[in-house]
Order: structure tokens, then sequence, then C-alpha cells
């Protein structure tokens, strides 16, 4: 037992020197958890847009056009900043990304409300900007219910205050937003971004030593040819060990220290969150040593780990929901500690959830660190196994 204790202290001290002396391992380890979360954060702190430019095309130029236009323009998300005399005027405008929207009044738009028909009003939307065309088209949605109701209330000249709210309203909506109320974009995907940061920083980091080691081999191996290292036990805790702490201090930079400073939705228990960040931890650490084998050279994890953020993310559920997405993509994204991460944060953080409503979440990580565990184990034993065998040849 006391063997095994100081070949575990033996690995952990070589392991925190070899990141500590690699300034890529350091990037990945230290600055890229630091500076994305603040970064990302940063760019999506507005939660949401607000005063997108748009062109106006009123083909009718009456009270009630210049009405509608007033009232769009007073929206938070619209910006009317230009006023064309034609379609093709403002298509070049659209064209040249000083504008994002379009909004063509028709010119018989006040007649046709007089004559009891219903008017009609174009919207055009540059798509490349979803939250743009949502702003938008809210804002429109808005004025031209708004405009309806006073042309109902009109045609009740003799009705009775209650009557005339009857008729307008019959039935009265109330909105309530939950746990997002402000439909902020940043409350909604910063927290699945904050835990692939995690995982994907410690796929590079752990990848890149991997990488290290089998180039600076003269056997091509990871591990060094080492008393030390003969078992694979002791290898795979002491590696383990150093990376824990260390990504410890960044969990509390990333899911404590970035959302104060933005003011994100917080409304979980901190200690349900750090109860349940502990697996998630683990389950990151022994998942990037398995896929470390796959790094046969220092650059590989450029080339095999860096694409899969975004898959991960959309695959997760968090962008898009899981009912929509094929069966045999959910199932493959189980085997990928963030997505089990980015359910029971949301939940504990966004939503509230109190430790024992993510107990599915929470013992699934479990269940992926004895996996992943189990999984590094066996490739360090076969890797230790190789290396003898190399030198034996050798000698």
């Amino acid at each position: 037992m006391k063997k095994i204790i100081y070949n575990i202290w033996y690995v952990w001290k070589k392991e925190l020197k070899a990141v500590a002396a690699d300034s890529a391992v350091l990037t990945f380890f230290v600055a890229l958890p630091l500076f994305y979360p603040v970064l990302y954060t940063y760019i999506y702190s507005n939660e949401g847009v607000f005063k997108v430019p748009v062109a106006v095309v009123d083909r009718d130029n009456s009270y009630e056009s210049r009405a509608f236009i007033r009232a769009w323009n007073a929206s938070s998300g619209v910006d009317v900043v230009a006023r064309c005399a034609d379609m093709e005027e403002a298509r070049r405008l659209l064209w040249k990304k000083q504008i994002y929207g379009i909004l063509e009044i028709p010119a018989d738009f006040s007649h046709r409300p007089v004559n009891g028909e219903q008017a009609h009003v174009s919207l055009y939307c540059d798509m490349g900007g979803l939250l743009n065309y949502k702003a938008l088209l809210q804002a429109a949605s808005n004025v031209a219910v708004g405009m309806g109701r006073i042309v109902q209330l009109e045609g009740l000249p003799y009705a009775s205050p209650v009557r005339q709210e009857q008729t307008v309203a019959p039935v009265q909506m109330t909105e309530v937003k939950l746990f997002n109320p402000q439909s902020g974009y940043a409350t909604f995907i910063i927290p699945a971004i904050l835990i692939l940061v995690i995982q994907q920083s410690l796929l590079l980091g752990v990848g890149t030593i991997a990488g290290t080691g089998r180039d600076r081999n003269r056997f091509r191996a990871m591990l060094p040819f080492n008393v030390h290292y003969e078992h694979p036990f002791p290898v795979v805790m002491g590696k383990a060990l150093a990376y824990l702490p260390i990504y410890a201090f960044v969990a509390i930079w990333i899911f404590v220290v970035v959302p104060g400073m933005f003011n994100l939705t917080r409304i979980g228990e901190k200690w349900d969150f750090f109860l349940f960040i502990l697996p998630f931890l683990l389950a990151c650490i022994f998942f990037a040593m398995t896929l470390s084998f796959l790094c046969k050279e220092r650059e590989t994890p450029f080339l095999i780990f860096v694409f899969t953020s975004v898959p991960l993310m959309f695959i997760s559920g968090i962008s898009w929901p899981v009912t929509s997405i094929p069966d045999y993509w959910v199932a493959f994204s189980k085997v990928f500690p963030s997505t089990y991460g980015i359910e029971g944060y949301v939940k504990i953080n966004s939503l509230g959830a109190t430790f024992g409503e993510v107990s599915r979440e929470f013992n699934s990580l479990w269940v992926l660190t004895a996996f992943y565990f189990l999984l590094a184990y066996l490739l360090y034993d076969r890797e230790i196994r190789i290396l003898k065998s190399r030198r034996l040849k050798v000698k």
C-alpha cells in the first residue's frame, strides 16, 4: 500500500511539472478556461438585440401609416434609419448591411379598414441574424394588434367601456417568462458553453501532454520507462489527482465568478452545484485521459478535438429540442460528460432544481466516471506492457 501511495505521489508530482513546463498545456488548462468564458459572456451580455437598423417604404403616406411607423420605431428592438422612395433603394441599403429589415406599407393601407377590409404591411428581414428577425417581427406584430384594437373601438362608438373591452380583448393574456424573464440569449446559451469549455480544454490539454510524451519518447510511448510507472493504477490516479485541483479552481472561476461579473441568472443552491460538479470534473478527466491515446503527436488534439464543440452543443439538447433530434444522436450524446453536465447545470443554476431533482444526471456522471476510469486503466496497462516489450527487444 505504501508503495502504491508513493507511486501516486510521484506521478502526481511529475504530471504537475509537465503541466507547468509546457506553455501549450498551460494555455489549455489555465488561459483558455479563464479567457473564453469572459469573452463569450461579454459578447452576449446584452442578452437581446436592441435598435436594429431598418428602412421604411411608405407608399400610403397617410396619418395611419405614419402612426404605424412611429409606434414600430418606438419599440426597443427597432431603429428606423432610412425612409426610402421605393423598394430598390431599400434593397441597396440591405445589401450594404446598413439595415437589416425593410417595412413596406402599401398605397391602400389607410383605405382598406374604412372599406371594411383588412390592411396589409410587408416586413422583409435579413435572415442571417435570427435575433434581429425576432425583434423586428415581434415589434411589428404588437403594433398591428394595437392598431387593430383601435379600429375595433372606433366601430363601437355607443358601446359601454366594459362592452368595448370584452369585444376588443375577450381573453386577457398574461405572459410569464419562467426562469429567463428578459428572454436573454446569454442566460439561455452561456451555461452550456461554460460546461463545454471545461470538457474541451481538458481534452486539448491532456491530449497535448500525451502527444508530447510520444514525441519525446524513443519508444513512441506516452509513459517514461520508470519503476513508478510499472502499474496502471498509480498512473491513472496520479494524473487525475494532478488535474483535479487545477480544474477545481477553474470551475469556481467559470461557474461562480464569471456569472457574478455579468449578473447572469443563478437561482440554485451553491452547495448543490458543487456536489454536482465533482463527478462532472472526474468524468471529464478520465474521458480526456482515455481519448488521449488517440494523440500520436503533439498537434493531434487540434485536429480531432477542436471541431467537436459545435456538434456537442447541438446534440446536448440545449440549442435544439431533444425531441427533434434523431434517437441515435441522442444515444450517442450520452457518452459525453458534457451532455449530462449541461442538463444538470442548467437545472440547478437556471431552473432552481434541488440536488434530488438532478439525481439522474448526477448518477449518470458517476457511471461515466467509473466507465472512463476503467477504460483509462486498461489502456495504460496495455501501454505499459507494450513499453516493456519494446525495451526488451532493444536490449
